[in-house]
């Protein structure tokens, strides 16, 4: 049989009749089989780009229903709080960084609370709310002491609707806890976990302490700083502020402040623009020199005149003899190892309120009562 190719003729060329019998009887049988194949493919395609048909769910489950309403209902309140602050740029004058936070809406003047350290230092300060435009707002108040703060929208919008307000005072370790805010920036996130612990204390500035500070496992990132902490009823509980984590990211222990304190502060802020800070009128030693000397508690370098430590009889360490004076070692019936933690009790303890101090004179310990008042800055 004449080969194929040779069959063909040179190229250009006609092919010769044996060639065109061979085209006759190959190539039909060519063109057909693989049209068979492709058209088997074509098939198998369409298959598999038809939609597959859905499984009926059935209604969401109770908690995802309560969730889900929690989330509707609160998420209105939560806002996101964007910063702008100058800062010196050496040789080339200034630069603006640019920060981020969350806050919430505390009443329908347009107050918004978050934390100080979202907004401190902060040129200008801008909210949004729900998906609405960015607002400008005011730094009117603040306090480091308990890092928080309040903003006031220049432009307040119809129809803000303030965070239901819970308590911190009946919480319980393992209840759940929600927190919405602005994580990474990405607005209205979100997350839930339990109570993990009560009664932790977080330090702030000038060797003070939060305390009552709770301890949740729900996820608290950067940027969800100043955003609410809210219970199974959609209430504000804390004010999230801060997470302890090597990463800088959430590693299921975050802090939040206990609205029972956020209720008694934000009301100051906004009316004086500060928060009351808590005293009994003395001035301590500082306490690394305390601690250097191994003594535990709070030494007394000075009781003022007519204060309530002076009408209780507190005594000030001598500096002449070295006496020590009255060491402040308990309030309320808790051990006190410095300054930090007596401070954070009276925090607990408010203006107004009455603080029985055991303190140690001589060697002997003895219980006294002082009112707790507000001291100057």
């Amino acid at each position: 049989m004449t080969p194929l190719f040779s069959a063909l003729g040179p190229l250009g060329r006609a092919p010769p009749a044996a060639a065109r019998s061979l085209w006759r009887y190959v190539l039909p049988g060519a063109v057909s089989g693989l049209l068979l194949v492709l058209g088997a493919d074509a098939v198998t395609a369409r298959e598999r780009a038809e939609p597959r048909s859905v499984t009926p769910r059935g209604s969401l489950s109770a908690p995802e229903q309560a969730m889900i309403g929690l989330f509707e209902s609160a998420s209105p309140s939560v806002a996101y709080i964007t910063t702008e602050v100058i800062r010196s740029a050496g040789f080339f004058g200034s630069e603006v960084a640019r920060g981020a936070g969350s806050g919430f809406v505390w009443d329908a003047a347009g107050h918004i609370v978050t934390n100080n350290h979202v907004v401190q230092g902060a040129a200008h300060v801008y909210v949004q709310l729900d998906a609405g435009d960015a607002i400008e707002a005011r730094v009117i108040g603040a306090s480091p002491e308990y890092d928080l703060a309040v903003v006031k929208l220049l432009h307040p919008p119809r129809g803000l609707r303030p965070i239901d307000l819970g308590t911190s005072g009946d919480l319980r370790i393992g209840q759940a806890v929600y927190a919405i805010g602005n994580p990474f920036g990405l607005q209205r996130t979100l997350t839930h976990g339990i109570v993990s612990a009560l009664d932790r204390e977080l330090p702030t500035s000038d060797e003070r302490e939060i305390a009552g500070v709770i301890q949740t496992d729900a996820a608290i990132n950067p940027g969800n700083s100043g955003g609410p902490l809210l219970d199974s009823a959609g209430r504000l509980v804390g004010v999230n502020t801060a997470i302890r984590s090597e990463s800088g990211s959430s590693a299921g222990i975050g802090f939040a402040i206990p609205v029972d304190l956020v209720n008694r502060v934000v009301p100051s802020l906004i009316a004086r623009g500060r928060a009351p800070l808590p005293g009994i009128g003395i001035t301590p030693i500082r306490p690394d020199l305390v601690e250097q000397a191994g003594i535990a508690g709070v030494v007394i370098s000075e009781v003022r005149r007519g204060s309530p430590a002076a009408e209780a009889g507190l005594r000030p360490m001598n500096a002449k003899t070295g006496n020590l004076g009255d060491v402040i070692v308990g309030v309320n019936g808790k051990r006190i190892e410095g300054l930090s933690n007596f401070v954070a009790e009276l925090g607990r303890i408010g203006v107004d309120g009455v603080a029985e101090l055991t303190v140690v004179r001589d060697d002997r310990e003895r219980k006294v009562r002082v009112r707790v008042v507000e001291v100057g800055r």
